[in-house]
């Protein structure tokens, strides 16, 4: 109780020293002056309200005197009501640290597990995700039931949270909820796989990739079956977070970019004609549906410009450059494309860059890259700045250019965290700069 009193200590000390009296300090902070009297005794418990009515008349910081209030949650038996407006209060003022402590303390009775998880999930609605984890990490620690749905939603929960610009932190925390997706509900399950497979995919994971792709269309064509069986349609009680058709359409997308990563351009254009097709399958025929498949045919038609050209088909790389100068957003990425297949095969696309030269430079702010996050396009435009140098030095011969794009790289590469892209944009340089100095010594 020595916290707990300190609340009301202090506030007779600052009575007293400003020679206030009781009735009015209570017409100042608008607490009632009975209820006033009752909490100086000792005789009431502060609630919320109360304790910042207490420090506005006192003319202190709101949090002030959030530490000694921790104790005052648990000064007789463990108050919600105290409790929970506090840790709301808390998340608002990002004083997280009096989170852990009240966790901690509630967590000694773990019937109030329920609780915290419900808490939690509604500090996650409201985008308060830093204290929202504090209370998923308590509850994952007091989880009784190490199969139970709650621990794999929590589990899912810090993934996301966790999920930020620094890759190698994005791959352990995609590795650490792996082993829980499958103990989701079938319907979290699908976007939990979609998240991780970008996770994985921003590690060149492909095979990880392909395989959370065939279970994402597994688990989706088999809900959407159940969906529409109106004998069984009770059994989909909970919707996802996205349309079930857009889950398998999106399965196919990625194992396509599964393949592709690995070559395989063959199989990738053989899954561009099953999410191509979405109108001649899909039994829903509103303006979602239609924009959904409509997004998904665009993809395709660029997809299948990009394979043929990764195939060898470099003939079709004007058709290509039309094609994309209509739609902003797919710039970038097929630029980065197009000097990739220069690389491979060796033919020059410098009026294709002129062209293009404004959408170079990386603007997080200028347009959003469809499924693309921020982060997977930040990693990619680190593997962009490689190619285009190594394009600059072999095709253009231009080493100053692919120095200084090199430079830019590993600035990049750095600030992200991301040892596999740091140490390939260092043998890129390396390999610029040695040869850079060996015709600078063979011209001097």
């Amino acid at each position: 109780m020595e916290c707990a009193n300190s609340i009301r200590e202090k506030l007779m000390q600052y009575i007293q020293d400003n020679h206030i009296k009781h009735s009015h300090f209570a017409v100042t902070s608008g607490i009632n002056s009975g209820t006033l009297s009752r909490i100086l005794q000792g005789n009431k418990p502060i609630s919320m309200n109360q304790l910042i009515a207490i420090t506005a008349g006192m003319g202190l910081p709101e949090d002030y005197f959030f530490d000694d209030y921790i104790d005052e949650c648990f000064s007789t038996l463990i108050s919600i009501r105290r409790i929970r407006p506090f840790i709301f209060r808390c998340a608002d003022l990002n004083r997280v640290d009096c989170i852990q402590h009240i966790t901690n303390r509630i967590l000694e009775d773990l019937a109030y597990v329920p609780v915290l998880f419900e808490m939690a999930e509604e500090l996650f609605d409201n985008n308060k995700k830093m204290a929202a984890a504090v209370l998923y990490r308590g509850v994952c620690e007091a989880e009784k039931y190490q199969h139970s749905e709650r621990l794999a939603r929590c589990q899912y929960r810090l993934f996301l949270i966790d999920l930020g610009d620094n890759m190698e932190k994005n791959i352990r925390a995609a590795t650490q909820f792996e082993t829980y997706v499958n103990r989701l509900d079938e319907t979290d399950q699908l976007e939990a796989l979609k998240q991780l497979s970008h996770a994985f995919g921003m590690a060149h994971k492909w095979e990880k990739v392909n395989t959370l792709a065939k279970e994402m269309q597994r688990i989706a064509t088999i809900q959407y079956e159940l969906q529409h069986r109106s004998v069984r349609s009770e059994e989909v009680k909970k919707e996802t977070e996205r349309p079930l058709y857009y889950y398998i359409l999106y399965a196919y997308l990625a194992q396509a970019t599964a393949s592709e990563k690995c070559g395989d351009y063959k199989r990738a254009l053989e899954l561009v004609g099953l999410y191509d097709n979405g109108e001649r399958w899909i039994r829903e025929k509103d303006e979602q549906a239609q924009q959904i498949i409509g997004q998904f045919s665009e993809w395709a038609i660029a997809n299948t410009y990009l394979y043929r050209l990764m195939s060898g088909e470099v003939q079709i790389i004007n058709e290509y450059a039309d094609y994309i100068a209509t739609r902003e957003g797919e710039i970038f990425i097929a630029l980065w494309h197009m000097i990739q297949a220069a690389n491979i095969y060796h033919f020059n696309i410098d009026t294709i860059l002129e062209r293009f030269a404004g959408y170079i430079p990386y603007q997080s702010e200028k347009a959003e890259f469809g499924e693309y996050t921020p982060t997977i396009i930040k990693e990619k435009y680190v593997q962009f700045l490689g190619d285009l140098a190594v394009y600059r030095f072999v095709e253009s011969k231009d080493n100053q250019s692919a120095t200084e794009l090199m430079l830019e790289g590993l600035n990049l590469s750095i600030a992200m965290g991301s040892s596999t892209i740091l140490n390939s944009c260092l043998a890129i340089f390396e390999k610029i700069r040695d040869r850079s100095e060996f015709y600078e010594a063979k011209q001097g």
